[in-house]
């Protein structure tokens, strides 16, 4: 079984410093699982419980306070024992058995952790806050700003998992009540809410489920497809790749159940992602082309072209991924003549499609070839303010400033940064801006206030 380091990069992230934080012992443990690759039957067959009750243990739903299963959990996973509550060790003898010494900024006998060294000294980061108990620190940064909760999943891990969704929200589910809470989740994730999208999901998946199961003429299976859909573009967003395979298998299977042609193509464009993101891009551009080619060849209809050039587009931006020029060129080519059918940006049944949506696709695909300035060019043809949702206004911003970092003009990149913020504050904590915050705080001295910006995004774990 692999056992963590020291040096991993998992003890800077920002979830394990609010697991920390909290000292959820559950949460440390499913983090630190996860990084190892180990699964939970493996970790259960080598502590002796059931993968079921350790699930439930890592989700806060049975205490984890058992002192010889948070030892032997250590030592299989290298998490050094402090962070579990366990009585540190202080001989190199009897610390073997629990894995390597704490990790950098993470004291096990509560003396002062050492901070990173920036070039100055003077800015060296310094302690702000102890976690409360005798055993555990954390550094954090001292500054005005911090970074919010990273959104939980756990809710839509439940179902996922074990299909447990919360009571039903309404008495009936009634068709009309199942639309509404899939308007609710698009909304959600249109507007970058997606805290309050991780939290309402359950409870929507709970009322169309219950919807499917009364077997009433129509809408359970579409309305359980797109919620899956919905859920899919989350984790993507949140970079849960594993979770994002998942429900947009889900969402396929739902497809089956005997859902609509649009539901089903994007739930095909989800699959696409899935790949997309496991570097399978062969397979990624096969899933999302063919789906376009069964839709309506002939339709004039908004939602079945918006279906049409999404996928086309998607898979324009797989290509790009995988450095194919030509076929990028030859596959946004087809999405532009779609957009061109259907004449101005439009949002039907949750996506976004359009001229504009193209140029954000081109922008992007520039990007990945390494064109920033052509980036830059494709960018200035569009009126940010015009976009639909401030889920593309801020997709916007951080596709241009992900040009100016690769073409090296900093103050840009940051002014990008700072409007995508603006134009959706959870947009900017995720992933791709973090590392751009992170390379940004080198050039700390003429970008005022990027200290506080990446420490809001999370940037500084």
């Amino acid at each position: 079984m692999n056992a963590l380091d020291s040096s991993h990069s998992l003890w800077h992230t920002p979830a394990m410093r609010d697991a920390l934080t909290r000292r959820d012992a559950g949460a440390i443990v499913r983090l630190a699982r996860r990084a190892a690759d180990v699964t939970l039957a493996d970790l259960g067959q080598a502590v002796g419980y059931t993968a079921a009750s350790l699930s439930r243990m890592e989700r806060g739903q049975q205490p984890m306070r058992d002192i010889e299963l948070l030892t032997r959990i250590a030592g299989l996973l290298g998490i050094p024992p402090p962070l579990l509550g366990l009585a540190p060790r202080h001989d190199a003898a009897t610390a073997a058995p629990y894995g390597p010494a704490a990790p950098p900024g993470v004291d096990s006998l509560g003396r002062e952790p050492i901070g990173e060294e920036d070039e100055d000294p003077v800015r060296r980061r310094k302690l702000l806050a102890r976690v409360a108990g005798a055993t555990t620190s954390v550094i954090l940064t001292p500054t005005a700003a911090t970074a919010a909760p990273r959104p939980s999943l756990s809710g839509l891990e439940d179902v996922l998992l074990y299909r447990n969704t919360p009571p039903l929200a309404a008495p009936e589910p009634t068709p009309a009540a199942v639309a509404a809470a899939v308007d609710a989740a698009r909304r959600d994730f249109a507007a970058c809410r997606y805290d309050r999208l991780a939290r309402a999901l359950p409870g929507h998946f709970a009322l169309a489920q219950a919807l499917t199961d009364a077997g009433p003429p129509e809408g359970g299976a579409t309305a359980v497809a797109e919620l899956y859909n919905i859920a899919t573009r989350l984790c993507i967003k949140l970079g849960e790749d594993e979770m994002a395979a998942a429900t947009a298998d889900r969402a396929l299977t739902a497809c089956r159940g005997g859902a609509d042609a649009l539901t089903t193509a994007e739930a095909h464009r989800m699959v696409s992602s899935v790949w997309r993101r496991a570097q399978h891009y062969t397979r990624a551009t096969d899933v999302a082309v063919t789906a376009a080619q069964q839709l309506a060849g002939g339709s004039s209809d908004a939602a079945v072209l918006s279906a049409k050039g999404n996928l086309y587009a998607t898979a324009a931006y797989t290509a790009g991924k995988q450095g194919d020029r030509c076929l990028a060129r030859d596959l946004i080519a087809e999405a532009a003549t779609t957009a061109d059918q259907l004449g101005h940006d439009a949002v039907t049944g949750g996506a976004v499609f359009g001229p504009s949506q193209v140029i954000l696709h081109q922008i992007s695909i520039s990007y990945l070839l390494g064109d920033a300035g052509t980036a830059i060019e494709h960018a200035r043809r569009i009126r940010p303010a015009a976009l639909p949702t401030p889920e593309r206004q801020a997709r916007y911003y951080v596709d241009v400033a992900r040009a100016f970092d690769q073409w090296g003009k900093h103050d840009r990149c940051y002014n990008a940064l700072l409007a995508a913020e603006k134009a959706a504050p959870q947009e900017v904590r995720l992933g791709s801006v973090r590392t751009i915050a992170a390379s940004l705080m080198r050039h700390d001295r003429h970008l005022p206030g990027i200290r506080n910006f990446a420490a809001r995004v999370g940037a500084l774990g």
